[in-house]
């Protein structure tokens, strides 16, 4: 039991210590009547010190905020001025280097329209050649037994045997030996040749005295034997196609485009593509055609690409990574990390010549990399916050100059909450009252200092300091609450 209530003691006494330091500090750092003004050691005149994590809240004079482990922050006389004729918010250099602000200039860059892809590697139908047979018979011998096997041109593929070449074979020989007349043997030679005997075959024929019936199928073209139609020892009839030989000296590439890249691909389009799995490997090829299809789950079209294979290095299921290469055109361009973007708006936040800064709405145009091209909105040379924006417009908002950048977008306004509380006037000004008030429920607030915007100067004028007072306030104006009414603990509204 003893060990529990010293616990508790100690505490309670941890508590009473914070709280009394907290009231010690804001009783240390008083709010500050706006019309009192102080003189800075290079000769510009203070309104006031603030602190800019802390909008609303006045000092009338330096130190370290009550709110915040960092100094207060002066507010000129003439950074008021400027900011009352629209010539923008003032951040003084120090605390522009507090905020790590950085700056960026808008430049012109060349950018392009290209991107990267990833295609498929394809046999080039186009080069694909099918080997035949014109009469019926079979295959005596099979030189090429399997599929994808790579062929030279001229190379044997298999050994057919026609039976029914024999009889015109025969035929044409006996008329040669007989010694008929030259156009029945001319005659003869026509019959052969429209049966398709190959002239090979006639030839070896006249040599030896004897009708040939066996013919050897040759490679039209190099490439690999895509299909293998036959087995050795099979009949054959005309017509059949026995192997189809695939050409590699060009390949497709068929890649899948979005919509809205595909709309800027032109055939003849230069490509440069890489193998996949070894970057090192790069071959040159060039837009064949957009195949007139779009995918209805993906939204995307087949572009097909006719990529170099002299070297052989490609075959059908590789994977190339394909950089299409589009029209370069000089434009504007900011870094990316400048731009705010609230939904239906860009902002930058723009340095003017005096070193005040502005909002300024930008019209943008397509990534490139890190930086983001601007259509409309600023000129070359501008100069551009990159970092630390929120903060300036923080800064900007506690001046009334940048207001909410969201302000302009449509959206629904919810009605104003009435707060209510009692206090004592502390001070008056032509654009606030600084009120003494106890706690105020409706925000959790405990009894604190703080000053209140008015309306408009005229407001409230029967208000003097000292006057203990009931009034309702809302959230808006400078300081970041207005007084809505006010009047005197002992009479009616001031109004």
């Amino acid at each position: 039991m003893n060990r529990t209530r010293m616990i508790g003691t100690s505490l309670l006494a941890a508590l009473l210590l914070a709280t009394s330091a907290f009231y010690l500090g804001r009783k240390t750092v008083q709010p500050a009547d706006t019309a009192a003004t102080t003189s800075a050691a290079d000769g510009r005149k203070v309104l006031y010190w603030h602190d800019p994590m802390v909008p609303g809240q006045r000092f009338d004079k330096p130190g370290k905020s009550p709110f915040m482990d960092m100094q207060l922050v002066p507010m000129y006389a003439d950074s008021a001025t400027g900011a009352a004729n629209g010539g923008g918010v003032q951040v003084s250099p120090t605390v522009q280097q507090n905020l790590g602000i950085r700056y960026a200039n808008v430049r012109r860059a060349e950018t392009s329209t290209s991107f990267d892809a990833v295609g498929t590697v394809q046999f080039d139908e186009r080069l694909n050649v099918a080997v035949q047979t014109r009469v019926a018979g079979y295959v005596e011998r099979l030189s090429v037994r399997a599929p994808m096997e790579r062929v030279r041109k001229g190379q044997a593929l298999a050994t057919v045997f026609a039976p029914e070449w024999l009889g015109p074979q025969n035929e044409f020989l006996a008329l040669r030996r007989s010694g008929v007349a030259p156009e029945l043997v001319a005659a003869a030679r026509d019959r052969m040749r429209a049966m398709s005997i190959p002239d090979e075959l006639v030839r070896r024929s006249e040599e030896s005295g004897t009708a040939q019936a066996r013919y050897v199928l040759s490679a039209p073209s190099d490439g690999v034997v895509a299909e293998l139609g036959v087995r050795e020892g099979v009949a054959v009839t005309p017509g059949m196609t026995l192997f189809r030989i695939a050409g590699l000296e060009k390949v497709w590439a068929v890649a899948e485009i979005p919509e809205a890249q595909a709309v800027r691909l032109v055939r003849g389009q230069k490509v440069k593509a890489m193998l996949q799995a070894d970057a090192a490997r790069s071959f040159n090829g060039t837009l064949d055609e957009i195949l007139p299809e779009v995918s209805g789950s993906t939204r995307t079209l087949k572009a097909r690409f006719e990529v170099d294979n002299k070297n052989g290095g490609l075959t059908p299921g590789m994977l190339l990574r394909l950089q299409v290469a589009g029209p370069t055109s000089t434009r504007l361009v900011v870094p990316s990390e400048a731009v705010i973007r609230t939904g239906k708006r860009a902002v930058v936040i723009v340095r003017k010549a005096d070193g005040t800064f502005e909002p300024r709405d930008v019209s943008l145009g397509a990534d490139q990399g890190d930086d983001t091209e601007v259509v409309s909105g600023l000129s070359e040379g501008d100069q551009v916050v990159a970092s630390g924006q929120f903060l300036i417009d923080s800064e900007a908002r506690l001046r009334s100059v940048l207001g909410n950048m969201a302000a302009s977008e449509p959206a629904a306004t919810p009605a104003a909450t009435l707060h209510k509380a009692e206090g004592k006037v502390e001070s008056v000004a032509p654009d606030g009252i600084t009120i003494s008030h106890g706690p105020v429920a409706t925000l959790k607030w405990p009894s604190m200092t703080m000053g209140f915007a008015k309306a408009s100067p005229d407001a409230f004028a029967d208000i003097k300091p000292g006057d203990r007072v009931r009034f309702e306030f809302k959230e808006g104006g400078p300081t970041g609450y207005e007084l809505v009414s006010i009047e005197r603990a002992e009479r009616g509204a001031k109004q």
